[in-house]
């Protein structure tokens, strides 16, 4: 399958953008790209602004993708808080084959799938197990979004060991400046501390602006390493390099 998952190290750092950007940088180059969200919470009755920041940022309206639409979001709440927990209050348990069938058909039917993560990584779906469990039976590899900010050493490199702890490839990390008041030398610290710690890519950094536009601009870079570390992978892990070369 030709799917990324995108990872946060908590809620609200951006891996909503970040997965938009992505989906963009991919469809200038000419690709069929889908994103997907497997569960929304705080989405009233109807799937959240989360895949309508995707939809957006892409270009993209839902009439886009027709049929595949409600493969996108298998499932949203009303109540934002955990998935088990908003699942919980409305009775309607998450299935994790429901979430597989929805990924293999998507992988099926587009270049490349986009999952925006909910939430940080070790997030319930139900009483006994996580999302992160999902990602790992599905071996699916993960780009890491941090908000690059004070605390960010630690949330990032727990959200790694959490990763590598379960093998799961680890594409590499993009940190996000979601404000502009954070001390640059705290900024510019982590990014370093965090990559010899870790060891793992660090793919770049997202300024903090407001003009989609201008993030994107920024972005595009990232973009073309983003794909180039997919590359890297998909050949290192055995898989058929010529397709995803193809298809990228």
């Amino acid at each position: 399958m030709n799917v990324i998952f995108i990872a946060g190290t908590d809620t609200g750092v951006g891996k909503t953008i970040v997965t938009g950007l992505l989906g963009r940088y991919l469809v200038s180059r000419g690709r069929r790209v889908v994103t997907q969200k497997w569960v929304q919470t705080g989405a009233g009755a109807a799937p959240g602004q989360d895949m309508a920041v995707h939809l957006k940022l892409m270009g993209k309206s839902a009439e886009d993708f027709g049929d595949s639409l409600p493969l996108m979001n298998p499932y949203f709440f009303r109540f934002a808080a955990s998935p088990h927990l908003a699942a919980r209050l409305e009775n309607k348990p998450i299935d994790a084959a429901k979430i597989k069938r929805s990924v293999k058909k998507l992988s099926r039917r587009f270049d490349l799938c986009l999952i925006e993560g909910t939430g940080g990584l070790l997030v319930p779906f139900d009483d006994g197990r996580l999302l992160i469990d999902i990602v790992k039976e599905l071996k699916i590899p993960v780009l890491v979004v941090a908000k690059n900010s004070l605390g960010a050493i630690n949330h990032t490199l727990l959200s790694i060991e959490a990763l590598k702890n379960r093998g799961i490839e680890i594409l590499g990390i993009v940190f996000n400046n979601i404000s502009k008041c954070e001390d640059k030398v705290i900024l510019r610290d982590n990014k370093k501390i965090i990559g010899r710690l870790s060891k793992q890519t660090i793919i770049g950094e997202l300024p903090w602006a407001k003009n989609f536009g201008l993030l994107y601009a920024k972005f595009k870079p990232l973009g073309a390493r983003i794909i180039s570390r997919l590359r890297e992978v998909r050949g290192k892990s055995g898989d058929t390099i010529t397709l995803v070369q193809n298809r990228l």
